[in-house]
């Protein structure tokens, strides 16, 4: 029985690959707006989104949406809110905010009248003037949006990229949330051979095994919700218990990281056992330059060193020069590369790009280049159902 409406968070060009999670977690009528997907569920499925989102941000508790164009039109309709149904005798909560293109101008502003709506609304409801705040903690967000506030509990706490397996990622590291959806976006399965020929810190191959074995992304790690009374903790121990009863083995691992960097191969190799599939990953150390193919069929991820992570061009040159030989003849390779270099596709001369999809890495704007292989018929791979619009049409503009 729905109770409660979610928002699931999303890095901007994740928002149908995260739309396409909770629909295979079985939640329906989803609405997918830029950087958010709202969804009708119960307090017993926070747990279980929590621990299974890949490519979300966050998952928030809508508590209200409603037009505010003055301090005390925020004020009033924020404290007709039911924060008290959430928000403990005890509780400590804070409040964070962003604002876009409001009247109401300052953020700052609106977060100290929201947290004093909050605090009038809880002093009335629960009969008393003074609040220890020793109890859970519960942030609450607001964000204006074109003279419309909406107002949201945070059920995550850390970000839900934070996997709890990385020890470093680098100068710039790939959000395990985004390294997710590339795998995601891809057409990679366990039975194929996946390849990062210059994998870093393994992000991106940790991630593709934990999909291929079913781990829950969340099951090492702690969430804000898990002390909020309102939630049975009997939801949480039932979720996990079926988080790792779904996690399989694989059959036949055929997942290979190199990277220049002897560190690099170091630090992924130990990320891989932190994350429990150090057996599935066959990490080695190896220069892009040195990469030799002897297998018709087969994907390539990678997010190859620029800007930040590597200044000099001769260096990155010398990169996409080797991989336009590596994989230019290898028609039955589908390559995919994450770069914020937009002159890669002059270099990988095997073909234009099949997809473009615009994606940011942090604050990076960054290209996500598809480069479709061919299968072992000769046919061409079909369109990734990742890019389809709910009713089934091509997405544009990602």
């Amino acid at each position: 029985m729905y109770e409660i409406t979610l928002i699931a968070t999303t890095t901007f060009g994740l928002e149908m690959v995260v739309k396409h999670e909770l629909l295979a977690l079985g939640f329906e009528h989803l609405k997918v707006s830029e950087g958010k997907i709202e969804f009708a569920a119960a307090f017993g499925d926070i747990p279980r989104v929590n621990l299974w989102l890949r490519c979300a941000d966050r998952v928030l508790l809508l508590m209200g949406e409603f037009p505010a164009v003055t301090f005390e039109e925020l004020f009033e309709k924020t404290k007709a809110l039911p924060w008290e149904n959430i928000i403990t005798k005890d509780g400590k909560f804070d409040v964070d905010g962003k604002a876009v293109k409001s009247t109401l101008g300052s953020i700052r502003a609106c977060q100290s009248i929201v947290k004093k709506a909050v605090v009038e609304r809880l002093k009335e409801k629960y009969h008393q003037d003074w609040f220890e705040e020793t109890g859970p903690e519960f942030t609450i967000q607001i964000s204006m949006l074109k003279d419309v506030a909406t107002l949201t509990i945070d059920t995550s706490g850390a970000g839900l990229h934070k996997r709890g397996y990385r020890e470093t990622g680098g100068e710039a590291p790939l959000k395990e949330t985004l390294a997710a959806g590339l795998v995601m976006l891809s057409f990679w399965d366990a039975d194929r051979i996946l390849i990062d020929p210059m994998c870093g810190s393994g992000t991106i191959l940790i991630e593709a095994t934990m999909i291929a074995r079913r781990i829950a992304p969340g099951l090492h790690r702690t969430f804000a919700a898990e002390k909020w009374p309102v939630i049975a903790k009997n939801y949480w121990n039932e979720a996990r218990l079926a988080a790792r009863q779904a996690i399989i083995p694989l059959q036949k691992p055929q997942i290979y990281g190199y990277d220049i960097d002897a560190k690099s191969i170091e630090t992924a190799g130990n990320n891989a056992k932190i994350a429990g599939v150090a057996e599935d990953i066959h990490f080695a150390q190896k220069d892009v330059k040195d990469l030799w193919i002897d297998k018709q069929y087969g994907i390539v991820i990678s997010n190859p060193p620029y800007g930040v992570r590597l200044a000099d061009f001769k260096e990155i040159n010398e990169i996409y020069i080797a991989l336009n030989k590596t994989f230019k003849k290898k028609l039955g390779w589908s390559v995919y590369i994450l770069t914020a270099d937009e002159l890669f596709p002059n270099y990988f001369k095997r073909a234009r790009p099949d997809r473009v999809r615009k994606l940011y890495n942090g604050n990076i704007k960054v290209n996500y280049y598809q480069y479709y292989g061919e299968r072992p018929d000769n046919t061409r791979i079909p369109l990734n159902p990742n890019d389809l619009h709910h009713d089934g049409s091509e997405l544009t503009g990602y």
